[in-house]
Parts: C-alpha cells; structure tokens; sequence
C-alpha cells in the first residue's frame, strides 16, 4: 500500500529533476564553452584591443543615452496607462509590446525605411543635414526601439501597485500633482522602475539585428559589441569569444539584479 502510494512520487521527481539537469546543461554548456574557448594568454592582448575597446565604449555610451531616452518617454506613459481608462487602451498596449516579439530584422528594416534620407522623416533631417544611417544616433534609436517595451510593462506594473488611497493623501498635503509625484508617487514605484531600467539597459546591451540593419557596422563609429561579435567571427574566434563572455558576465548581473530588486520589493 505504502509503495502504490510513493512509486508514481518517486517517478515523478525522477521526471522532473531530468527535466531541470536537461535544461540547465543544454544553457549551461553553450555558455561555458565561451569561456573555455578564450586562451588565458590572450586575456590580456584581447582587453587591450583597440576594437573591442571602441566596441564596448560604444555600447556603453549607446545604451546609456537610450535608458535615459527610455525613462523620459517612458515614465509619463506608463503613469498615463496605469490610471486612465481611455478607448483603445488594448490596441495601445498591443503596439507598446509589438517590439518585443518583432523579428529584430524587421525592426531594424522598419527602423530604416521611416528614416532613411528618401523617407519623409529623413527628408526632413537631410535638410539640417543629417543623415541616421550610419551615424551612432541610429544605434541609439534602434536600441530604444526595442528596449522601450521592457521598461513600460515594469513601471507599469510598479504604478499600478501603489494604493490610490495614498495618492488622494498626498494631493490634501499638496496641491502640487508634481510634488506628489515626486515626494509619494516615484518612491513607491522605484523598485518596478529600477528593475525596468535594469532590463532595457541590458536588452539595449544586447540590440544586434535592429543596428545592424538601420545604424550598420562601421568600426568606431556604429559597431556595438554585439556587432563587433559578428564581425569578428570570421577573422578571430578569440576576440569574438572574449566579448562573448563580457556580454554573458553583463547578462548574468542583468538578471540577477532584477530578481534581487523584484525579490525586495
């Protein structure tokens, strides 16, 4: 009786632990063969590199400048969203998510025809004389595209916490809707915002297909690490390796941060 019982038990832990080692070995072992692909000699020849030192310095200007623009325009819309209730609010949603599940491909031919200088926008800033093809604004523009989602859904969510009742508290201290916001409102909500710029930082980190294809791979100029990876694959496996496992180290400490902040709130 007590082994009918515990038999169906015991095969089901089986299962599910040979689930888990399956998973975690089919990740596991991709990424560490990263690392075991970098020579301990060439560590150091490889972080001296003047490539992949212009490739991470762009990609640490370039997704910076895009969390910044990412919180200015994301903030007030998040905030709109999690207190009103206006017609066509699920469509709205539904583009604010698009970028998420695009093709990186698509958004970055999406990216290039709304502003390439035939476009009416690139028109428009051929006129003042710039062109975004090509030039590190491109980077900045894709990685925002595809970043932007990741931060609305989060400070979303950490708006949509908070107790109105709180609010209305604020609003009798002050007559101000911006002192309240930013004495009772923000607070409360920095958790959901810090872990929504933890992950759009690191989603832009990692942006590959949309800069290819809208800002290109122009070394020193456009080349992120992501682009600095493809391009020097087919000439040194080391190099590409090396920021392979500075792009893992920085993904790793992405998602460990956001489940500490998440974990805390």
């Amino acid at each position: 009786m007590t082994q009918s019982q515990t038999g169906p038990r015991d095969w089901a832990a089986v299962l599910y632990w040979g689930c888990l080692t399956a998973l975690l070995l089919f990740i596991i072992i991709p990424v560490a063969s990263i690392f075991f692909e970098i020579p301990g000699a060439s560590v150091v020849s490889e972080a001296t590199n003047s490539s992949t030192i212009s490739a991470i310095r762009i990609s640490l200007v370039t997704s910076t400048a895009s969390l910044f623009v990412t919180m200015a325009l994301g903030i007030p819309t998040a905030r709109f969203l999690s207190r009103r209730e206006i017609r066509g609010k699920g469509v709205i949603d539904t583009f604010l998510d698009l970028p998420i599940v695009l093709p990186p491909a698509v958004a970055g031919l999406a990216l290039l025809l709304a502003f390439a200088p035939h476009s009416l926008i690139g028109k428009f800033l051929l006129h003042y004389g710039l062109i975004l093809p090509g030039n590190i604004v491109a980077v900045v523009i894709a990685e925002t595209f595809v970043a932007m989602p990741f931060f609305v859904r989060s400070a979303r969510t950490a708006f949509e916490e908070i107790n109105p009742k709180l609010e209305m508290a604020a609003s009798v201290l002050s007559p101000s809707k911006f002192f309240s916001f930013r004495k009772v409102v923000l607070p409360l909500a920095s958790r959901g915002l810090v872990a929504g710029c933890i992950l759009a930082w690191g989603r832009a980190m990692g942006e590959f297909g949309a800069t290819l294809l809208f800002a290109g791979n122009l070394p020193g100029i456009t080349q992120t690490m992501p682009l600095a990876i493809y391009l020097d694959l087919e000439v040194n496996i080391y190099q590409a390796s090396f920021v392979s496992a500075i792009l893992i180290v920085i993904s790793f400490a992405v998602i460990a941060s956001t489940r500490w902040v998440a974990g805390r709130r």
